[in-house]
């Protein structure tokens, strides 16, 4: 179990694709994701990718209880994703900042569908199937956008929406949370 350095927007890994899992229940698999979570942990983030620490596996966790980042989103339960999938179940769009480990001190206004249908494997080899909407919805296309080398701010439709979280708040265009720092 070990904090891993998070690699940071400009990295060539955060914009490949990761390769799909072989064997999700294999001790490698089991250390990635204790080190992942113990990387999350520590930034206090919502959720983490494999390729974020360098590794380019489809392997993503997310979850919380309460996030002093996010005091106001719902809770999520924490969830390890091994080769996950998503459905689109609804055409409705919503628009909301997120932030990065890999885009540290940055936001930027993603729109994103509403309500998705998200599978997976987890670490016993269960298969995962959840309906959700809202912010869980949007940590899980966030964190799976990693897995095929995408970043938010390629999702971002208008880069006025997009800057340094002090210079948005300089300007009244984004309200931080009293928690909120630059290791989103």
């Amino acid at each position: 179990m070990a904090i891993q350095t998070v690699l940071r927007i400009g990295d060539p890994s955060l914009n490949k694709i990761s390769l799909l899992v072989d064997d999700p229940c294999s001790t490698e698999i089991r250390r990635l994701v204790e080190d992942m979570f113990d990387t999350m942990h520590h930034y206090e983030g919502a959720g983490l990718a494999a390729p974020q620490i360098g590794v380019l596996s489809r392997v993503v966790i997310f979850g919380f209880e309460h996030n002093p980042r996010y005091p106001s989103a719902e809770s999520v339960p924490e969830t390890v994703l091994i080769n996950p999938s998503i459905e689109i179940l609804s055409t409705e769009k919503l628009t909301d900042w997120e932030g990065c480990l890999s885009v540290p001190g940055m936001r930027g206004r993603v729109p994103r569908p509403s309500r998705i249908r998200y599978t997976g494997i987890d670490l016993e080899g269960q298969v995962i199937e959840r309906d959700v909407e809202g912010f869980h919805a949007r940590v899980v296309m966030h964190e799976c956008d990693h897995l095929d080398g995408i970043l938010y701010p390629q999702r971002i439709e208008n880069l006025a929406e997009f800057g340094f979280i002090e210079e948005l708040q300089l300007h009244g265009r984004y309200q931080a949370a009293p928690c909120d720092s630059s290791n989103e």
